[in-house]
């Protein structure tokens, strides 16, 4: 049964015996790194082949080589992997240029194509309006021999860059924009990452993209929305090309997402202006980014069938995303405790050294415990007391209980300052029959503390990350004047022993503080925000 309009297309297909078997394709173009938009794309075509045990293959559009890079092309390959999707083929496009290129001849001898002098403004200027029809080119009406003898000119660079350019012959006057007469084939002195100089003409996307899906054997061409004004004119070179069968063009509305820039020219920029520490950048959408910060391949894939495959285009509130991210987080993520602004705290009637039982994650019946060494000397929240406590407060303060997380309840007895009333040293007492697990007290503590024992606690570098955008909309303005640049925060912190002995790139939730990947940089532990423990979409 068909989840949604594109397997209703597919079904339809299938049924009427046009096609026995589904392929389809994902379509980079390696200019830049993949963000997460990308991913709803993935989705959508790995997980259709995936469905109707078709194939799909990893098509890379590198029909523009002055943008693309082989540094780009691995990193594309490694994100797909990251996300668990397995691609039949490798293919790219410009596999097959000697076949595009063919094909341009047969149409220039056919009449349907011709050499066109104007330039790109000239063309620009004279394509028309929504209201109004365009201008025939004067160069239209040449021969096929003419044409033909000027295409294989361009072939052999007689030209220069935007002297001349191939264009189809179709109507001036279609109401559709992208069928007046437009460019297929342009010329472009510029070394490509795969055939180097061989060439120095190169079909356009809307040209090249219909024949490449059908030398594939692409049954369905899974586009976003913005493709669909295109789709007569990916119809027209199959149908002038005779292809049999020819591919299914079907569009779907993008992922869009508040708070994050969506468009791999403005990351570009970002990165190429030092805005961000580079694509990886904790902060930024790309998929190495969201790699990078700790965000579970897994999280993205479910928040993409959250989202769906539908036909209206929507944005999405980052909120949603991070709300997903969080739920499996808190299915999957050990805890764990560090301390940020810490300030001692002393247990005055304590001594020698215990291990306490600590939970691995609540949520997780197999998870059980872990021993956690605790003592005299401990360290806690700045946060977590107050000498002047406001109404309800119930954390620590002079003559206050609280619960240390999964040990004992102790009362604030005296506060230790400086010079300047900060607070050093609160000083405290605690009571054996208060352990957690057992506790026969019968005293009432209303907070409970996350802490670290100051013997064995290690020093973290503790970081922080704010969106790159300051809000969710806003209206006409350039990217750049939206841009957050004070957006990464770092704080020194003390942690548990445990976190550095994990696997570097583990995920914890960190008690009362939020989910953290661990790394280690120059031999300290680093700590990096995957995302709050205030979920913020909910409420």
């Amino acid at each position: 049964m068909a989840d949604n309009f594109i397997e209703q297309f597919i079904d339809d297909d299938l049924a009427a015996g046009k096609i026995s078997a589904i392929q389809t394709r994902f379509p980079p173009e390696p200019n830049g790194y993949l963000h997460i938009g990308h991913a709803k794309s993935m989705f959508v075509n790995f997980g259709i082949a995936e469905k109707y045990n078709g194939k799909c293959n990893l098509f890379f559009d590198d029909t523009n080589p002055s943008k693309e890079k082989t540094e780009y092309v691995d990193a594309i390959r490694r994100d797909i992997e990251w996300l668990g999707y397995h691609w039949e083929k490798e293919v790219y496009a410009s596999d097959f240029f000697d076949t595009i290129y063919a094909f341009a001849e047969r149409l220039i001898q056919e009449g349907k194509a011709f050499v066109c002098d104007l330039s790109p403004e000239e063309i620009k200027a004279t394509r028309g309006t929504l209201t109004e029809p365009g201008v025939e080119s004067p160069y239209r009406n040449r021969t096929p021999e003419e044409n033909l003898k000027l295409f294989r000119e361009m072939k052999e660079g007689k030209y220069q860059d935007g002297e001349k350019c191939l264009r189809a012959k179709i109507d001036m006057a279609s109401p559709n924009v992208n069928m007046r007469d437009p460019v297929i084939y342009r010329i472009l002195h510029a070394t490509h990452h795969r055939t180097g100089d061989k060439w120095c003409i190169y079909p356009m996307y809307d040209y090249a993209h219909p024949i490449c899906d059908y030398l594939q054997g692409v049954t369905h061409s899974l586009c976003t929305l913005e493709f669909e004004d295109h789709r007569p004119l990916y119809d027209w070179v199959g149908i002038n090309l005779g292809f049999s069968p020819k591919p299914r063009q079907i569009e779907f509305a993008r992922l869009n997402l508040t708070n994050l820039v969506m468009s791999k020219r403005y990351l570009k920029k970002l990165v190429e202006e030092h805005s961000v520490h580079g694509w990886d950048d904790p902060r930024m959408p790309t998929l190495a980014g969201l790699r990078n910060r700790g965000i579970p391949a897994e999280a993205i894939k479910d928040f993409c069938a959250r989202a769906g495959v539908t036909k209206a285009q929507s944005e999405c509130e980052i909120g949603y995303f991070e709300a997903v991210v969080r739920d499996y987080l808190n299915l999957h993520a050990p805890r764990a405790m560090a301390v940020l602004d810490p300030i001692k705290l002393t247990i005055t009637n304590y001594e020698g050294s215990e291990d306490v039982e600590f939970e691995v994650n609540q949520l997780d019946e197999n998870a059980g415990t872990r021993k956690v060494k605790f003592g005299k000397e401990l360290y806690i929240e700045r946060a977590d007391f107050s000498l002047d406590p406001p109404p309800k407060y119930h954390r620590l303060k002079i003559g206050g209980y609280a619960r240390l997380k999964s040990a004992y309840i102790i009362r604030a007895d005296e506060a230790v300052t400086d010079g300047e009333g900060n607070v050093t040293e609160v000083k405290c007492t605690y009571f054996p029959e208060s352990r957690s697990g057992n506790d026969t007290s019968g005293i009432k503590a209303k907070g409970v503390l996350h802490w670290v024992n100051a013997e064995s606690c290690i020093d973290a570098e503790l970081r922080q990350y704010d969106h790159l955008l300051r809000d969710a909309d806003y209206s006409g303005q350039d990217f750049s004047e939206r841009i957050n640049l004070d957006s990464e925060h770092i704080f020194s912190a003390k942690a548990e022993p445990y976190l550095a002995e994990a696997a570097e790139g583990t995920a914890f939730q960190l008690m009362r503080t939020g989910y953290y990947k661990t790394a280690a940089e120059n031999g300290k532990l680093i700590l990096s925000e995957i995302v709050s423990l205030k979920d913020n979409f909910n409420k």
